[in-house]
């Protein structure tokens, strides 16, 4: 007999929240990462426009998930990973876990940040007006920019990190790594 992954996490598996809210967010930092990299090779015009707020607007949304997503953790410890797992795996992915949990927030914060030092005006998904987190500032605008970008290419390498990790974990370790992390996962009681 089976059932589906609880909502909350057992010392085995992560709850459905976790599994969503990991699922959710990391499909919009892949879209995010692929339009940001074409975007920044397109000229100014009202469609390349219409991406970029677009493309802030689905940031500020991962900043808002990633609230919910540390304050899930904060009450729902994750599974341990198995025995087995070397130590020096252990501190990896713990290091590797923070490094991302970091740039998933530093990442949205730079662009709301860049975005106010440029003066120009975001709308959330043409809603509502996003204030400024600072004056314009040309400055400011290109170091938030390069931060930006240099933190982009770090999330890049630490999400090809992790991916490669979880597929070792698979496929070569044969453990339960990437499965208890499966949403709508059937597991056996």
């Amino acid at each position: 007999m089976s059932r589906i992954a609880p909502y909350n996490p057992t010392e085995q598996h992560y709850g459905a929240a976790a599994k969503w809210l990991h699922w959710l967010i990391a499909l919009m930092v892949f879209g995010l990462i692929g339009v940001g990299l074409y975007m920044v090779e397109q000229r100014i015009s009202p469609q390349t426009i219409r991406l970029y707020m677009t493309h802030k607007s689905i940031g500020l949304t991962v900043l808002l998930l990633m609230l919910l997503r540390v304050g899930y953790r904060i009450k729902n410890r994750p599974p341990a990973l198995p025995v087995a797992t070397p130590r020096w795996q252990k501190v990896a992915a713990h290091i590797s876990h923070i490094g991302l949990y970091t740039l998933l927030f530093a990442m949205p914060i730079s662009g709301w940040l860049m975005n106010s030092a440029s003066g120009f005006p975001m709308k959330y998904f043409g809603l509502f007006r996003v204030p400024n987190l600072i004056a314009r500032d040309q400055a400011q605008l290109d170091f938030f920019k390069a931060a930006h970008g240099y933190m982009a290419w770090t999330l890049i390498a630490l999400i090809a990190v992790h991916v490669m990790a979880a597929m070792q974990h698979h496929f070569i370790n044969r453990d339960t790594i990437l499965r208890r992390m499966l949403p709508m996962r059937k597991k056996t009681l």
